[in-house]
């Protein structure tokens, strides 16, 4: 018995079965080409058609990507809630990364160049000079007034 269940099991992985689509799998990554809502929420008339596509479809054993297809052969690329990686959809997706990475080096750079153009610390132990000597008593000294 074992060793028929063992070769059933790897008779679905040789073959490369894909899971059955289910309407929640698809629902998710597909939009309403009429209100431009993910199609899990919205709620046209437009969207109940899609619906019923979806199921008609997988009613034919279509698995998830061959779903996808169809509908995008029904409705057009924009009923998909991914863009497509390519041309103008390839940028759109790229550019605002790009931005995003310039800005955390400008701000970086800036940061650098900030801290090396600060003034020096006097090491610790060193005396202070007269005049800065006498500047620190006289604040010292108003500041205990208060």
């Amino acid at each position: 018995m074992r060793r028929v269940l063992l070769a059933l099991v790897l008779l679905v992985f040789a073959t490369g079965a894909a899971p059955r689509a289910t309407l929640p799998d698809i629902e998710d990554e597909v939009m309403c080409v009429e209100c431009n809502t993910a199609l899990n929420v919205s709620t046209s008339t437009v969207a109940d058609q899609e619906r019923a596509f979806i199921r008609r479809q997988i009613a034919l054993g279509k698995d998830k990507q061959q779903v996808k297809d169809a509908l995008v052969g029904e409705y057009g690329p924009g009923v998909l809630a991914d863009p497509p990686s390519s041309g103008f959809d390839l940028a759109a997706w790229l550019v605002p990364i790009l931005l995003a990475v310039l800005g955390i080096g400008g701000v970086a750079f800036a940061a650098r160049r900030w801290r090396r153009g600060a003034a020096p610390e006097p090491a610790a132990g060193e005396p202070l000079a007269d005049e800065d000597a006498r500047r620190l008593d006289a604040e010292l000294a108003a500041f205990d007034r208060r």
